[in-house]
């Protein structure tokens, strides 16, 4: 990243949501309970199936590490915004904004590809029950969570090395609560081309091949359960699949909703207001969905929590 007609220490200035400091303080308190919700809620979810030998199986070890990704997301955007706040200091370093970039991206690419390998595992459990065992053994578990991994952080790395080449002029304000990579792209003076193109690519790829896997997926999955006799057969069935879905639609549909309303809109903090939906309050509900539609992690978690509260 270089500068024109800069010297020193190359820092960005986040505009974040409102600059009436009346309302930061509310700002602020909204957010970090909104963040201490979002770490205890997944945080007891990774506890309860690491705790409970009933939830060791392949859809609660990929949940798990849904969890884990929520965490690591809003541990990657909220805190820096809450120092902000605080500190009445909006202005974030090259290399801090660089890394925030890039995380930003990574996670909720392990998001789509995990929700993906979710709906397969909920496929196979549905559509071949007798071979899941062996068809979704430790070793295939763990090589598709780290063919996640591996997928997001390569792509993630060649967007910041395309970024290493751009330069800067004077206007270094970023109209948002965090550094987003297209909102950077906006204050380069070279050409950001090949960004651009890249960033549509791979959109499209990966936002419209994992949502087909996960339809087709779930179409299967309904054809097989219309074909059970037992009611209550269905029953678990679509109860094991509920949470999922909801997940799956409040992901898509966030998404979506940030897409259409930067769209259709100018206003940075419209813009920033629907983005707080899929970096802050997706990460937040998806504990509640799992917990309040599962019987079985609403059991390990009232386990888990009588065990604390033994302790003290």
């Amino acid at each position: 990243m270089e500068t024109e007609n800069q010297t020193g220490v190359l820092e960005f200035i986040l505009l974040g949501f409102s600059e009436d400091l009346e309302l930061q303080p509310f700002i602020f308190g909204f957010f970090l309970t909104m963040y201490l919700i979002t770490v205890l809620g997944n945080l007891f979810i990774i506890l309860a199936v690491s705790s409970d030998a009933h939830l060791h199986t392949p859809m609660y070890f990929f949940l798990s590490n849904l969890s884990l990704i929520d965490i690591c997301f809003s541990s990657t955007i909220v805190p820096k915004m809450l120092v902000n706040i605080h500190t009445e200091k909006k202005t974030i370093s090259c290399v801090d904004c660089l890394i925030q970039v890039y995380f930003s991206m990574l996670f909720p690419i392990l998001d789509t590809l995990l929700l993906t390998v979710m709906a397969y595992d909920r496929f196979v459990a549905i559509c071949h029950p007798l071979h899941y065992l062996a068809i979704m053994n430790p070793c295939l578990c763990s090589l598709l969570v780290f063919t996640t991994w591996f997928i997001g952080v390569m792509i993630s790395l060649l967007h910041i090395s395309l970024m290493m080449h751009l330069t800067f002029c004077k206007d270094l304000e970023i109209p948002h609560f965090f550094c987003e990579l297209t909102k950077i792209l906006k204050l380069a003076c070279s050409d950001t081309f090949l960004n651009s193109t890249l960033i549509y690519f791979l959109t499209g790829v990966l936002g419209v091949f994992p949502l087909i896997g996960i339809l087709f997926s779930y179409s299967r999955i309904v054809s097989s359960i219309r074909k059970m006799s037992s009611s209550g057969g269905k029953q678990k069935a679509f109860s094991t699949c509920g949470s999922h879905l909801s997940v799956v639609s409040l992901f898509y549909g966030t998404g979506v909703g940030v897409y259409f309303t930067s769209a259709v809109t100018h206003s940075s903090q419209k813009v920033s207001i629907a983005s707080v939906m899929y970096t802050v309050v997706t990460p937040m509900l998806n504990p509640f969905i799992y917990s309040l539609r599962n019987k079985d992690v609403k059991g390990a978690l009232g386990m888990l929590l009588s065990r604390v509260l033994s302790c003290l």
